[in-house]
């Protein structure tokens, strides 16, 4: 048995399918439990690599009652906390990041510049396991419920810094309704004051609202029969690139070389990319409190101009993800 870590969220998981797919080549015949949040379970069916879900809030909760597994995987981070928690269930093999002060002297040297893809296929290479950082893409849930060919505007995000003004997402969200868009809200039930705001000033039907409305299967679903998707660097995003759905996604503080889409895939597109070295100073010196400077920096226009270029992608490369 194959147990790995990841107990984060949808982006996370998202940017692990490729070393989870690995193992799975990499270690036929055994089961894989993946010790996840349990909200997580429907997104991680569509991985078609783990057998089951093991609830989890975090390391510091991984309640491991089974037998000792034949290899523990630290999808999670570097140690020392997510190493000590795997290394409790007496694994055989533990294949993990160095971290001496976990009593890990081996594996391969963390990078903290690394994109998020990259980093777990460089363990499992290290180990002699197959991962292709390339293989993104997601299982197509059953529909939505909803018809397909919706532009979905994203407005939230937990970070206070990844948040694109609230104003702009619904100046957004009126010149797409303009150009003949259907336009609807999405988010989670914490976001749906926020959602609705955008709709209301962007003159769309309360409706449009699905904020709060659709679980993860279902927002699987609706991103998948998508025609574009917008946000910033949060989960859906990841889903878009899954789905080879259409999407532009603003970055900041967070560079997108770390957490960005493929950028060989001319259908996503991302946007905060230039670097403000003083303007991230002042705003680190000032606690990181509010919006990123690099994502307060890009305008509605250019968003529009990153729409037009990624669905002229779409129509190139036709039915073919990119």
């Amino acid at each position: 048995m194959i147990l790995v870590l990841r107990a984060l969220g949808v982006g996370d998981l998202a940017t692990a399918v490729p070393a989870l797919r690995g193992l799975r080549a990499g270690l036929p015949g055994r089961e894989l439990v993946l010790a996840a949040p349990a909200w997580l379970a429907p997104l991680a069916e569509l991985t078609g690599a783990v057998d089951r879900v093991l609830p989890t809030a975090g390391p510091h909760r991984l309640a491991w009652a089974g037998p000792p597994p034949e290899v523990a995987v630290n999808l999670h981070g570097r140690g020392p906390q997510s190493h000590r928690a795997l290394a409790a269930t007496r694994p055989h093999r533990l294949l993990a990041y160095r971290n001496v002060a976990a009593g890990h002297p081996g594996g391969p040297v963390w990078d903290g510049d690394e994109h998020e893809v990259r980093r777990w296929c460089r363990l499992l290479h290290a180990h002699g396991l197959p991962a292709d950082p390339a293989d993104l893409a997601l299982r197509r849930p059953a529909g939505s419920g909803h018809p397909a060919g919706a532009t979905l505007v994203h407005p939230g995000s937990k970070i206070p810094a990844k948040r694109w003004p609230a104003e702009r997402f619904a100046a957004l969200a009126g010149e797409l309704t303009g150009r003949g868009h259907r336009v609807v809200l999405t988010g989670s039930a914490e976001e749906r004051d926020l959602a609705g705001r955008v709709a209301r000033d962007a003159g769309l039907p309360a409706d449009a609202v699905l904020a709060g409305r659709t679980g993860l299967a279902e927002l699987a679903a609706l991103v998948a029969d998508a025609r574009l998707v917008v946000s910033g660097d949060t989960g859906i995003a990841h889903l878009a690139t899954g789905y080879g759905t259409a999407s532009v996604v603003l970055f900041g503080p967070v560079p997108p070389a770390h957490w960005g889409p493929p950028p060989d895939r001319p259908r996503h597109r991302v946007l905060g990319v230039t670097r403000h070295p003083g303007a991230d100073r002042d705003w680190a010196a000032a606690g990181g409190v509010g919006i990123h400077p690099t994502l307060a920096a890009v305008g509605v226009d250019e968003v529009l101009a990153a729409v037009d270029e990624a669905e002229q992608a779409v129509r190139v490369s036709g039915a073919t993800a990119a």
